[in-house]
């Protein structure tokens, strides 16, 4: 298999309902976190996220993924339903950028955030019964961590066609009301094909 660019943009708004498509359907990821001698390290957690593409999960502050962070913030997430079968049109996303531990107010929006996907976790920290509170306990020893992308590059089987892979910048800026904004700025396309057929995709 050889890698092919397709000079063809695709739009902000394709991109955009495309990648939180996908973000939907699941609520699993897998977490690279660099750890120290530069090694490679990986975990699977919850996620939720918003609009703006803020990506939130709840973890053990003292899990090697967590430290990972501490030291080193960079950070790449995969998000995609293992349920897909082989032989149907995949999707799938790659996200890549650096993420954080959450503290005051964006530790209240994380909670906020991630409470509204899975409604459990609001339900366990108020319970009063004794295997509810020893849940509860357990929750407020974990700490919230924000993982803010930049680069994604999103697998759509059905919206680009097979083995197309668009990669684009997040670009973040600020209203003027102090909220949080997003675009998706194209940055090139790549189609996977056999050695053999070398077609020129351009």
């Amino acid at each position: 298999m050889v890698v092919q660019e397709k000079d063809e943009p695709v739009s902000d708004p394709r991109i955009r309902a495309c990648l939180f498509r996908i973000l939907a359907r699941t609520q699993l990821c897998s977490i690279a976190t660099v750890a120290r001698g530069s090694r490679a390290h990986i975990n699977t957690a919850f996620f939720a996220y918003s609009a703006d593409l803020a990506l939130y999960f709840l973890s053990d502050p003292e899990s090697l993924h967590c430290r990972n962070l501490q030291a080193n913030p960079s950070l790449a997430m995969t998000i995609f339903d293992s349920s897909q079968r082989w032989e149907r049109p995949g999707r799938g996303v790659q996200l890549f950028g650096a993420g954080r531990r959450t503290v005051g107010p964006q530790a209240d929006l994380a909670a906020k955030v991630y409470g509204t996907r899975f409604p459990a976790f609001g339900r366990w920290l108020k319970s009063r019964t004794t295997e509810g509170r020893r849940q509860a306990a357990l929750l407020r020893s974990y700490a919230f961590f924000r993982f803010l992308p930049d680069r994604v590059k999103i697998l759509d089987e059905v919206e680009f066609g097979g083995a197309v892979f668009v990669l684009a910048e997040v670009e973040r800026a600020r209203t003027a009301k102090g909220s949080s904004r997003i675009r998706f700025r194209w940055l090139k396309t790549e189609v996977l094909v056999p050695d053999s057929i070398g077609l020129d995709l351009r």
